[in-house]
């Protein structure tokens, strides 16, 4: 997988324009004006354009300098018609002025690197990638989160699945959501739940993503493994994208949820947006308690789309995937708080032949005995990690019947196993300190090899793959767990 962060050629004309615009006032004054003339023709018919395509916010910085810069650059077609010549202003005055109108264009590229729009890994698999979204309502489950005794636990399910080539072009789906607007209304939620200007996070409506919506299967009745995926808290279903197409390219089909009244924000089918409901109090018993009635209703939702993956087989429940579900091979996937779900889920739900957590803690209060493997990725672990972390995690692992894999990954953060680093700075506290494709890049790359293994008994120890990513722990049934770097 590769993927770069790039300004648009229109973006890169802006901005080299403005630099123009600026530096003409120190050019000898027989070229002052035609280069003045020539660059403010370029800021305003790419500005022009933006405008008309999209102007992003980091943009603004750059206009704002070119605008200040405008006046000098043009003083000289500006001068009395006496034929006397205009003086320019002293270097020493100038300088400072023609300094900060600069450090305002640089100040636009910095933001657009800093908080891009995301470009999303190409798929590395044989497969292109489809993609279609599901809202299934479970008619035995009331909906606890509110008063009205006639609401039902409904869910929105997102699949990415190995789709044929060559097919009708759809285009390639928006990212967040399945129009812009609804990508905006969610984007706005996650930056309101991280307590972030939405502005910010402006370019995520923006993103495309490689998959196509509702475009044939590959294969002639050809069966994929499935896994389901719970997000993180107020997490969305999206939110590991680039880590979905992957696996899809590699002939899997991913199930991503949203959780209602978790998730930052569901549209509905029926346009009704969903806001979250969860917080946090402060007090780390009743937080806990909170956490694990969280992680029940979203084990029992993989549990509940689990059984719905029949139906859809079966083209009960009518979409491009009937007859390509392999539900006997069915993983239970999530990252943080959804990772804790999926292993709740595996836990109570013998249907589950294997477990991914993504840096996720438990939460079960009463785990048990369970038969899958599981693999856990997580961070390094450092003086600001929960000290409780590590060592419940092991605990959990260590009661499984089947052989464990926790593998921690250098440089990695909490964020590093979603799309974050795509678009968020990068900072190691925030996004790991390894590069922007990197963490992406892993996630998918150990998924698929414990997969590969768990779900399609490929010859070889998984180990040997996984060890290639970090410092990996084995968990053998009844033997104290052996660590590899």
């Amino acid at each position: 997988m590769s993927a770069h962060v790039q300004m648009s050629p229109w973006e890169v004309l802006l901005v080299l324009g403005a630099v123009a615009l600026v530096l003409a006032r120190w050019l000898p004054l027989r070229l002052r004006a035609p280069v003045g003339v020539a660059a403010s023709a370029v800021v305003a018919g790419s500005g022009a354009v933006l405008g008309v395509l999209g102007l992003r916010w980091q943009m603004v910085p750059v206009l704002a300098g070119a605008a200040l810069a405008l006046p000098f650059a043009l003083a000289p077609l500006l001068r009395p018609r006496t034929g006397r010549v205009a003086r320019r202003a002293p270097w020493w005055l100038a300088l400072p002025g023609s300094v900060a109108c600069l450090a305002l264009i640089a100040g636009g590229p910095a933001a657009a690197w800093a908080l891009p729009t995301p470009v999303f890994p190409e798929p590395s698999g044989r497969f292109a990638v489809g993609t279609s979204v599901l809202e299934l309502t479970d008619p035995e489950r009331p909906e606890t989160a509110t008063a009205a005794p006639e609401d039902r636990r409904t869910v929105v399910a997102q699949f990415w699945y190995p789709a044929r080539t060559g097919g009708k072009d759809t285009g390639h789906a928006q990212y967040l959501g399945r129009t812009q607007p609804e990508a905006r209304v969610v984007s706005d939620a996650l930056a309101d739940y991280a307590g972030l200007p939405g502005i910010l996070l402006d370019g995520l409506p923006r993103a495309h993503t490689h998959a196509s919506f509702d475009v044939p299967v590959a294969g002639e009745g050809e069966r994929f493994p499935v896994v389901l995926f719970s997000p993180g808290l107020g997490g969305v279903r999206t939110q590991n994208t680039a880590w979905a197409e992957e696996l899809a390219g590699h002939g899997y089909v991913v199930v991503g949820l949203d959780h209602p009244y978790d998730s930052a924000a569901v549209v509905l089918a029926d346009g009704r947006t969903i806001r979250t409901k969860v917080s946090a109090t402060g007090d780390d018993a009743e937080d806990e308690k909170r956490a694990a009635g969280w992680t029940a209703v979203r084990a029992a939702d993989l549990s509940f789309v689990r059984t719905q993956l029949d139906r859809i087989h079966s083209g009960e429940i009518a979409g491009p995937l009937t007859g390509h579900l392999d539900t006997g091979r069915v993983a239970a996937a999530g990252h943080s708080l959804g990772g804790a779900a999926a292993l709740q889920a595996a836990r109570q739900d013998p249907r589950f032949a294997a477990v991914i957590d993504l840096d996720g803690a438990p939460h079960d209060p009463a785990p048990q005995p369970y038969p899958q493997p599981v693999l856990a990725l997580t961070q390094a672990i450092g003086p600001d990690t929960d000290p409780e972390f590590i060592p419940h995690l092991t605990r959990v692992l260590s009661l499984g019947t089947a052989t464990g894999y926790r593998l921690t990954v250098p440089g990695a953060a909490h964020l590093t196993f979603t799309d974050a680093p795509l678009y968020l700075p990068p900072l190691p506290s925030l996004v790991g300190s390894l590069d922007r494709t990197a963490g992406p890049r892993i996630t998918a790359a150990a998924s698929l090899a414990f997969l590969d293994s768990t779900l399609r008994n490929t010859p070889g120890d998984p180990a040997t793959a996984l060890s290639a990513y970090g410092t990996l722990v084995v968990h053998h049934p009844g033997q104290d767990p052996k660590s590899t770097a």
